[in-house]
């Protein structure tokens, strides 16, 4: 369902005010002493985050993101603060940012903070965004829909939650039962919830869905409140913990290793890194520049979900590495799909339709707008993804390791002849015998190589050969963006310009073949008409690379399985401290920062960065649950 983000409306005393529901967002009291008094003090915060590795919060309206400011300045003032803080939280009608940032104008205390917000405040389409703030210290993960289907969806321990969104009378779905016993189902072991409703039936609902409530003095006008507590009896969600011993062991420095690499040390881990190579990005993620979009379809299944997301996320963490003062090349120059015919091009104008995703993440462009920003005239239109574009996979590569440089070893050129787990270390070995390193995490980023590891034998990986043409061409030369059609061409980048690719599964063939350029010129031909007259396939330089691809088109994230088939996601038996990223295919740079983060949240037993039915599509062991999904639809009436 596309969003509708929300109107900035006040009312008649100055509160934000929304039509829609006919009611304020906050207490004409104070926004800010309401989420003070109400949902921090009625959590028993920030007494209950002191000495903690970890606090998780949910909220069930993101509203004006007061509560979130006020939790987020009240965690950073105290000196004994939880060493991360994860604030969740669902909205179905987000405001934009420019309206967020006059709403929080009114209080200057919150400026500082209220700017990272606002930075990264993210492009409004349905699901999961994870933005990183203060350092990566706080950890805010927005789901954007119906809050009954984000909860549903959210992997997450919960210590606290705010209850808060319009009044049960004008918004009855957001104090449903369903919600309650969602929010039951999150719930860690000593988890509290407070709200400012009293209604009847709001306490009502809670006690079924086993919480012990009470009334408390309200803020303002507004004489009591509501606080309550998880019954002692209720089954709960028990945190998951990390290794005592933050260290791990990647196999792999391409775009998945040097990803997990990153988000791991953004935690503070310590990594020893290797690689066949002399250097990070030099297989299969290093060719001179790669596109970075996502993939969509009319009824936005779940491979466009994911690429959508890991899309954004992925040039946002681009966007943070360079202010950072860390160069990556890479530009958001646009990105276009175009279509091959006039019958694909009516389905992609009715799939932008349908998808009504903000204008700067999706617009449908004619053939003569698409040619006029490309620069080349072109016989269709299609998507344009105007804040999308390429990247140079070796340079970013080198980035997520420069990140944390104080953290990362590396280990080059080291080949990986197996590994073993013994005295409670992965180690991995080299062909001698020898230990190149050990930890009491490993992580497989190997690529096509996973194939020499038996342990990653119950989730195949194949490998596809693509070969990469690469042409010479003028500074400033069309195309001006990326352009896609059954192949893709970038801009210029340093004087060159790639084009293709081929994708055979199964090649071993290393070399460069005179009938695949001659292939990617005819692809290039038929994106670009015109375009290739004058040029020898010859001539031309290639780049051969092979790239590991799962059967179902979709990346692996998560701890590996043994060979058990015939069990569900999340009572499969995991070999321990064993990882796996792989399975990119032809899309490393677009799955590549999401899926680190995705791993380094499993690893650590944090809320995960997407929904729970992505992350579960990403498992690893979602390979052997063909006897399991067989038995329960036959047993299914």
């Amino acid at each position: 369902m596309p969003l509708h983000p929300a109107t900035l409306q006040f009312a008649t005393d100055g509160t934000p005010y929304s039509d829609l529901f006919d009611d304020v967002y906050h207490s004409a009291d104070g926004g800010l002493g309401q989420a003070r008094h109400v949902f921090l003090g009625g959590n028993n915060l920030p007494e209950r985050w002191r000495g903690r590795d970890r606090f998780v919060i949910a909220e069930t309206g993101f509203g004006t993101g007061l509560n979130f400011l006020a939790c987020w300045a009240a965690w950073r003032e105290d000196a004994g603060r939880s060493r991360t803080l994860h604030f969740i939280s669902c909205e179905l009608h987000p405001f934009r940012a420019d309206d967020l940032a006059q709403l929080h104008f009114s209080w200057p205390e919150l400026a500082p903070l209220a700017a990272q917000l606002h930075a990264q405040w993210p492009a409004l389409a349905n699901g999961m965004h994870r933005l990183h703030l203060d350092g990566g210290r706080v950890c805010l993960t927005l789901y954007f829909g119906d809050v009954r289907e984000g909860l549903a969806q959210i992997d997450a321990c919960v210590d606290a939650f705010f209850l808060d969104g319009f009044s049960p009378a004008k918004n009855p779905a957001m104090w449903s039962a369903r919600v309650f016993h969602l929010l039951s189902r999150l719930a860690a072991p000593d988890a509290t919830l407070a709200t400012w409703s009293v209604a009847a039936d709001v306490r009502e609902g809670l006690r079924r869905a086993r919480f012990v409530v009470e009334k408390a003095p309200g803020f303002g006008g507004k004489r009591e409140m509501l606080r309550g507590t998880l019954h002692s009896e209720a089954r709960v969600h028990k945190p998951s913990s990390p290794p005592a011993l933050r260290h791990a062991v990647i196999i792999g420095a391409g775009a998945a290793g040097t990803a997990a690499a990153e988000r791991l040390c953004a935690r503070g881990w310590e990594v020893d890194i290797i690689d066949f190579a002399h250097g990070p990005g030099q297989g299969a993620s290093g060719n001179h520049a790669g596109v970075l979009r996502p993939q969509l379809s009319f009824d936005d299944n779940r491979m466009s979900r994911l690429s959508r997301a890991s899309a954004l996320y992925g040039w946002r963490r681009i966007e943070e590495t360079i202010s950072a003062g860390i160069p990556v090349r890479a530009a958001a120059c646009g990105v276009f799909h175009l279509a091959h015919d006039e019958t694909q091009e009516t389905r992609m104008r009715a799939t932008t339709e349908r998808l009504a995703l903000p204008g700067e993440l999706l617009r449908y462009a004619d053939a003569g707008t698409a040619s006029e920003i490309i620069g080349w005239r072109v016989p269709h239109g299609g998507w344009y993804f105007p804040n999308c574009g390429w990247v140079q996979p070796p340079s970013l590569c080198a980035a997520n390791l420069a990140t944390h440089s104080n953290l990362v070893r590396t280990h080059w050129p080291q080949f990986v002849a197996r590994i073993e787990y013994r005295g409670y270390l992965w180690h991995a070995l080299a062909t001698d015998g020898s230990i190149i390193a050990s930890a009491p995490v490993m992580i497989l980023a190997a690529g096509t190589g996973l194939s020499g590891f038996p342990h990653a034998a119950p989730t195949p990986v194949y490998s596809a050969r693509g070969q990469v043409s690469v042409l010479p061409t003028a500074e400033n030369s069309p195309p001006q963006a990326v352009v896609c059609c059954g192949g893709y061409v970038t801009p210029e980048v340093d004087g060159l310009r790639c084009a293709g690719a081929s994708f055979d599964l199964g090649d071993p063939d290393p070399e460069p073949r005179l009938g695949d350029q001659q292939m990617n010129l005819a692809k290039l031909e038929s994106i670009l008409p015109g375009y290739t007259a004058g040029l020898d396939a010859a001539m031309l330089g290639a780049r051969v690379s092979f790239r590991p691809v799962s059967t179902d088109r979709l990346p692996l994230a998560g701890a590996v399985p043994t060979a058990t088939q015939g069990v569900p996601l999340a009572a499969q038996a995991r070999h321990p401290g064993l990882y796996m990223i792989s399975g990119f295919g032809s899309r490393g740079l677009a799955w590549a920062a999401l899926m680190g983060e995705l791993l380094a949240s499993r690893i650590e037993g944090e809320p995960l960065p997407i929904e729970r039915e992505l992350a579960d599509a990403t498992d690893p062991g979602r390979f052997l649950l063909r006897r399991y999904r067989k038995h329960v639809t036959e047993d299914t009436p």
